[in-house]
Order: C-alpha cells, then sequence, then structure tokens
C-alpha cells in the first residue's frame, strides 16, 4: 500500500499534497486501488482547472449573440473572483461581466466590437503564469480551426458521393483532438437528450472542439431534411430576385446611388425579431375617449413633488388591472393562458439607438411617491444601459405614452409574452354636449389598447378600459 502511495504522489500535480493526506487510513487506500482505472478521469479535471473559458453570457430570456463594448482587463491582468472583467452588450443593455474564479487573463478570445454567440468563449483565465502560454496557443488554435472550420462546410453539401465522408473525417479528427472532455452548450445538450445522442460520439465544430446544436441535429440526422427543404424551394421562385429579398425587403427595389447601408445595433435586432414574433399573435384593438380634466388637475398639485404624468398613468392602469385580471394574463403555448400573480406595468422608453421597456413591479400596491421614485431611477438606467435583466424583461403589460409629442392617437403593437398594451395620446379641449343639450369644452384624451384575442374578447377590454376611465375622471385614489 506504500508502494501506491508514492504512485498516485508521483502522477498527480498540484493536488498530490492533499491527495496522500487523505490516504492515512488504510480503508481509504484500498478503495483508492479499487478505483485506479477511473484515475485518468481524476487526473482530466485537474488539468483543465488549469485553464478556464469566461463564456459570453446570456444576459436575456432574448439574447442569443452579444457584443464586446470594452474589456474591463487586459492580457496578463491577475483577476480576483466576483471582479468584472468585461463590458458586453445585449440586447436591452450593456452590462458588466465578472469571473467567477482567480487567476490571470491570458488570451483574449473576443476583441472589442465583435459578437460571438451565447456560450462561446471570449476569454481564456490561467491559474498561473506558467499556464499563459498553453492558454494563447490554445487561443490561437481555436482561431485556426474557426478560420478553417468554415470552407469544409460549404464543401460538404456539394458532393453527396462515398468520397465526401472520407474528405471530411481527417478535418474533424482534429477538432475532437484539442478539448480533453465533452463540452457542449446547453441547447445542444438538451437536443441529444431529447434526441437519444450520446455526446461522446460527436465531434464539436464549435470553438475548443465545442458540440454545437447543429452537431448534435447532424448526429441525429435531422439536418438532412431540412437541407432537402430548403434545396427544392430555391429553383421555385426565380432565381434572379432572389439574393435581393434576402435582405429582408418584401421585394425587389431599385438601390439609389449613394445610399449607405447601416447595420441594426444589437438593441435593434431585439426589437426588430420582437415585431416580427407578434405577427403569429392574432390581436385587436379597440380605442376609447376618457376625460382628463380632473387628473389634470391632480399633475398640477403633484408635479412639484416629482410625480410624472407617466407615473400616474401607469398607476391608474395597475388599478384598473386588479378588477380585470383577465387583461394582465399571458398566452405563451396558444393552449392555455396564465393569470399573472403581479402587475408589472412595462413602459416604452425611447433611448439613443433603440426602444425598451422599464418595469414597474408591482406598481398596484406602490405608493404613488415611491412609484414615481422608482420609474426615474429605471429611465436614468435605461438611458445608460445600465438596465439589469429583470427590470426590463418581466412586464405583464405595457404602456406607451406619445401624448407628450403631440400625438392624439396612434396604435401599438402588442409585444410578445404579454396580454395587452396601451397607447395613449394627448390630451386635448374639446367640445363636449351633456344630456340636457348643453355644450361644455373638456380635455380628452384617446386611449387605443391592443390585445391579444385568444385570451382577451372585446367585453373584456370594453369594462377595462371602462373602469380605467372611472379611475382618471376621479383620480383621488391614486394618491391613497
Amino acid at each position: 500500500m506504500a508502494s501506491l502511495s508514492k504512485l498516485s504522489v508521483s502522477n498527480s500535480t498540484s493536488p498530490a499534497i492533499s491527495f496522500s493526506s487523505s490516504l492515512s487510513a488504510s480503508p481509504l487506500q484500498w478503495r483508492r486501488s479499487a478505483a485506479i482505472p477511473a484515475r485518468p478521469r481524476w487526473r482530466l479535471a485537474v488539468v483543465q482547472a488549469k485553464i478556464r473559458e469566461i463564456f459570453m453570457p446570456a444576459l436575456s430570456s432574448t439574447m442569443t449573440e452579444g457584443k464586446i463594448v470594452s474589456w474591463v482587463k487586459s492580457e496578463g491582468d491577475v483577476l480576483s473572483k466576483g471582479e468584472s472583467v468585461v463590458v458586453v452588450e445585449s440586447d436591452k443593455a450593456d452590462m458588466d461581466v465578472e469571473t467567477f474564479y482567480d487567476g490571470i487573463l491570458a488570451a483574449i478570445v473576443v476583441p472589442e466590437g465583435e459578437t460571438a454567440p451565447v456560450g462561446a468563449p471570449i476569454g481564456l483565465l490561467a491559474e498561473t503564469e506558467e499556464d499563459i502560454a498553453e492558454a494563447k496557443a490554445r487561443a490561437a488554435q481555436s482561431g485556426s480551426k474557426s478560420g478553417s472550420s468554415a470552407p469544409p462546410k460549404a464543401e460538404t453539401p456539394a458532393p453527396a458521393s462515398s468520397t465526401a465522408p472520407a474528405a471530411a473525417a481527417p478535418t474533424v479528427a482534429p477538432v475532437a483532438e484539442g478539448p480533453r472532455k465533452v463540452v457542449a452548450t446547453p441547447f445542444a445538450k438538451k437536443l441529444a437528450k431529447q434526441h437519444k445522442v450520446d455526446l461522446n460520439s460527436i465531434s464539436g465544430s464549435g470553438p475548443f472542439g465545442r458540440i454545437t446544436p447543429e452537431d448534435v441535429e447532424k448526429a441525429a440526422g435531422i439536418v438532412a431534411p431540412k437541407k432537402s427543404a430548403v434545396v427544392a424551394a430555391d429553383p421555385a421562385p426565380a432565381a434572379a430576385p432572389s439574393p435581393k429579398m434576402a435582405g429582408g425587403s418584401g421585394g425587389n427595389f431599385t438601390e439609389i446611388p449613394g445610399s449607405s447601408v447601416v447595420p441594426f445595433t444589437t438593441m435593434q435586432a431585439a426589437v426588430a425579431k420582437n415585431m416580427v414574433e407578434s405577427l403569429s399573435v392574432p390581436t385587436f384593438r379597440v380605442g376609447y375617449p376618457v376625460v382628463t380634466d380632473a387628473l389634470d388637475a391632480l399633475y398640477e398639485k403633484v408635479k412639484k413633488k416629482g410625480v410624472t404624468m407617466t407615473a400616474l398613468l401607469a398607476k391608474a392602469v395597475a388599478m384598473a388591472l386588479v378588477q380585470h385580471p383577465v387583461v394582465n394574463a399571458t398566452c405563451k403555448d396558444g393552449k392555455s393562458f396564465t393569470y399573472n400573480s403581479n402587475i408589472n406595468i412595462a413602459v416604452a422608453v425611447a433611448i439613443n439607438g433603440g426602444l425598451i421597456t422599464p418595469v414597474l413591479h408591482d406598481a398596484d400596491k406602490m405608493d404613488l411617491y415611491l412609484l414615481s421614485q422608482k420609474w426615474k431611477e429605471l429611465v436614468e438606467k435605461a438611458r445608460a444601459k445600465q438596465l439589469q435583466p429583470h427590470e426590463y424583461n418581466s412586464g405583464t403589460f405595457t404602456l406607451s405614452n406619445l401624448g407628450m409629442f403631440g400625438v392624439d392617437r396612434f396604435d401599438a403593437i402588442l409585444p410578445p409574452g404579454q396580454g395587452a398594451i396601451m397607447a395613449v395620446g394627448a390630451s386635448k379641449p374639446t367640445v363636449v354636449a351633456d344630456a340636457d343639450g348643453f355644450f361644455s369644452v373638456k380635455s380628452k384624451m384617446l386611449v387605443n389598447v391592443t390585445a391579444d384575442h385568444r385570451i382577451i374578447y372585446g367585453a373584456d377590454l370594453a369594462a377595462f378600459l371602462q373602469t380605467f376611465s372611472k379611475i382618471i375622471q376621479d383620480p383621488e385614489s391614486l394618491t391613497m
């Protein structure tokens, strides 16, 4: 047994001291002896722990890729756990990304200004200075592999003969030799479990041999049908106009000389994606005129205390939703709807380069003055692109107000995952007649609500708007 202890210590690296100290009792020595065949896996974990990958995080539920705004640290800097390393632009905000380990930033894989998919390595962290050279070599090897992996993908679909697998084998083999353990993206693992595919049998095509969802789909044999469908669809339309239609336009158009093409920012791309998704929801719209004389009078009193008109409207909407919970509900799968336990009012805010909806959580339970203070904080953070994900992606009802710009009416597009959105126009003097035929001038604003017709019907929305109108016409309850 003494020889076994010496063998373990000589074949171990840094954990040798702690390992040998755990072999003081002979029963533990006997169990270690029985587990000798599994020792290579234990050594693999030790080797992998020397160099760790800093991954592109998922900063929101809709984020698929992120852009490196700036690296807070430089290569060679010593990092401590919890320290900010890089600033990443998600689809809604710029956020600091912290490291979970102590170490040295050995290599920056994705430089500033470039994007990377969620889960992809953007940097390498070394435990010691001796590991920096190996980390830099890995980063360089990953860059060369990612550059050389693109051409084989273009060549693979073309030859369908038996020579294609033979040609593909040498290119995949080196990728599999890079990492020493199976590394896959979370979605790839989910697909592998769903299709009962063994990840150990797949050679990853991602950075550092990382297994991607496409790799799992190819192993499960579900990629080929998709490609054949695309090939079959290409000959049907005219081949000439198809490249121009790929730009996102619905048809051909004449290019204007001197025009410049500006790509979407990450936020603009996310907004565009959400707007396209909203087209799949059957919606309807209802407009309702609301007399605002009493609300305007209240606003004149409370604005000196920092209360904004947006806060007043958000509070009124929240109080109306308490009485009409179906308007605060959500239909996510097309088969059922969820009554949300919280009333979280998302309010659209235009910021430089995009649009974002900060969320006032539990707006029905919050005091008006506290609600106004919270709203100001959210707007400041939104314009500085410092909102946290839960501060913009947890709304249950959205409010969009263009009244301050003099817009009298407009329709809003329903955000995905919500049941309704209210568009508020400007309050303007209007001549009205009472029941006795006498005319008077009153301030009125028109609100239009767009709703998901799968869960909200016309009568539901009409009742909600009536309640909202009553609260606006008698707004003293907003200050209670």
